[in-house]
């Protein structure tokens, strides 16, 4: 017969509450600012100025796929690896620096503002063609394609970049990084310092892309991609939004410079 072993008072004890929030270790802010955002739109101009160099004179004739790779997407992926690299070296890393947290409800408030931006955007395109004609209204990605077709391969390669991945990439450097640097400025609210960083990154957006005929444009199709950054706080959102604005566009210039359709 076994003689049961004395209760220890101890584990009928409740489990130890988390210690409170308030007594928690607040995020460290990250030690970059405006002079990391100019770093990046350095390399940005001067990787292209040096790309532009190495491509040369394309010719007459098809679209040659090295003009795709290195003119149009090297440049500004090489800008954003820049950008990521800064928030690791002088900050907590992208996720914590840039807000690259994922969430399915950001997903659907991007796809949201991205679909109101491209109504406003295709509205405004037309209106803006209608004011300055075609070729002051035509993209600087668009004239590059415009009248020479493209190898399949370079056709899809273009289409997926100017969709998918350069929205990712200019995200990253405008509402991910300078809206970081806005935000970092010592402002009377959290508030105002997110509506301060909103307003810049949309106007430097806007002007960033070297082509004043279509700066007023450009700030038609950044508010709604900016504003979906403002409403969730991350940078996802905005992601998402601008692949959804430029699917139409990218879509149009992909069949152009297959010769199915016309610009």
């Amino acid at each position: 017969m076994t003689t049961s072993q004395p209760r220890d008072p101890a584990s009928d004890a409740l489990p130890e509450p988390e210690e409170p929030a308030a007594f928690l270790e607040p995020p460290r802010r990250h030690r970059w600012g405006f002079g990391a955002f100019l770093l990046v739109e350095a390399t940005l101009l001067a990787s292209a100025a040096f790309v532009s160099v190495l491509v040369g004179d394309t010719g007459p004739g098809p679209l040659p796929i090295r003009v795709v790779l290195l003119g149009t997407m090297l440049p500004t992926m090489i800008a954003a690896g820049v950008a990521v690299l800064i928030t690791y070296l002088r900050g907590n890393g992208p996720v914590a620096d840039l807000r690259l947290e994922w969430r399915w409800a950001d997903v659907k408030t991007g796809f949201r503002y991205g679909c109101v931006g491209l109504v406003f955007t295709t509205l405004g395109a037309y209106l803006w063609t209608r004011l300055v004609g075609n070729a002051n209204a035509t993209s600087a990605i668009s004239a590059l394609v415009e009248d020479r077709k493209m190898s399949i391969s370079a056709a899809i390669v273009m289409f997926v970049y100017l969709w998918l991945l350069g929205p990712i990439c200019e995200e990253i450097i405008y509402r991910g990084l300078l809206w970081g640097a806005a935000e970092q400025l010592q402002w009377r609210s959290e508030r105002w310092g997110r509506v301060a960083a909103f307003l810049l990154s949309t106007a430097v957006f806007a002007a960033s892309h070297l082509e004043p005929l279509r700066t007023t444009l450009l700030l038609v199709i950044a508010v709604p991609i900016g504003l979906a950054r403002l409403v969730t706080g991350r940078l996802p959102a905005s992601i998402v939004a601008h692949q959804v604005n430029n699917f139409l566009p990218a879509l149009t210039i992909l069949l152009g410079a297959l010769g199915v359709a016309s610009f």
